[in-house]
């Protein structure tokens, strides 16, 4: 009996291979992880710094003035915020035996990858709470909608010339594009363009059917509804319909080593009622995520307004 004691009320359900195992996953998931790399953070955050150097090396004869460079030096703050996950299910889950148990932890691991994929998406795109929809004051400019001012209008007839509009501005201001995030209706609105006008063959039939294209135009591609996440509905507001820029340079993301994970026996802790009036118990998980944006000249947003009622 001991021994089971110890199993169902540990605060350390995962192992430290499994919690690496589950932001394996989030890759597949989330279109920040797949266009970009990661790194872990320090707990107390880590100052990304960002040093510009403008104009070119000037040839200097003898005994000539040296001209000064435009030298320009920044810093990032990537600091991680704390995601709970946490889901109820009943008492029973205590008196299991290890093998029994094992289902459910799996299940949960997967959930818990998927929604704090999620949530790195939508917090670093949109600057919202994935559980509220609404502007979050921990998050603040610190988001791709707020921080990324510079726009081109979708047009889903020409999709195609809207990436390629997108790329010559982040060109224009010597830097790169690596990647592409797209909505759902952007891969659509890409798979429908013919290869000329009459024609029914598709120009890009990558994007037929649902097809979610790992890259396209030499950039990595990401096709994620997270894109379109918390949309808004008033009329002349703009949003996002694909993103392109430099995510594998000028764009940091990671999590810290530590992530804290426990069963609930009393208590509230969710606002659905005493655990022990309903026979449940509560199973959470919380992790510490961060992003910082290095340049936001390096990004173009891709936006479709909202029309007037």
């Amino acid at each position: 009996m001991a021994e089971n004691n110890k199993t169902t009320t540990s605060t350390e359900l995962f192992s430290p291979q499994q919690i690496g195992e589950i932001f394996n996953r989030v890759a597949g998931h989330s279109t920040i992880a797949a266009l970009s790399g990661q790194s872990p953070i320090p707990f107390a955050g880590v100052e990304s710094y960002v040093f510009t150097m403008d104009g070119e090396a000037a040839i200097v004869g003898e005994g000539e003035a040296k001209p000064a460079g435009e030298a320009k030096f920044s810093k990032v703050l990537v600091k991680p915020l704390k995601v709970v996950y946490q889901h109820r299910l009943t008492d029973e889950f205590k008196y299991m035996a290890d093998e029994a148990a094992l289902p459910y932890l799996e299940a949960f691991m997967d959930g818990f990858a998927k929604k704090i994929a999620r949530a790195l998406d939508i917090m670093a795109f949109h600057g919202l709470n994935p559980a509220t929809k609404e502007a979050s004051e921990l998050i603040g400019n610190n988001c791709f909608d707020k921080k990324i001012t510079e726009t081109v209008d979708f047009d889903a007839a020409n999709a195609d010339d809207n990436i390629q509009a997108a790329v010559n501005t982040v060109q224009g201001k010597d830097r790169y594009t690596n990647g592409l995030a797209m909505t759902p209706a952007f891969a659509t609105a890409m798979g429908n363009i013919k290869e000329k006008t009459g024609s029914k063959v598709p120009l890009y039939p990558e994007f037929r059917f649902g097809g979610h294209p790992q890259t396209f135009g030499g950039m990595k591609a990401d096709v994620n509804n997270t894109l379109a996440f918390g949309a808004s509905t008033k009329a002349g507001d703009k949003n996002d319909e694909a993103i392109i820029g430099d995510f594998q340079n000028a764009l940091k993301w990671g999590y810290t080593n530590f992530m804290k994970t426990e069963l609930i026996e009393y208590g509230d802790p969710d606002g659905q009622g005493d655990l022990k009036n309903h026979n449940q118990v509560v199973l959470r998980a919380e992790a510490y995520i961060g992003w910082g944006i290095l340049d936001n000249d390096s990004f173009v947003r891709i936006v479709k307004a909202v029309p007037a009622a």
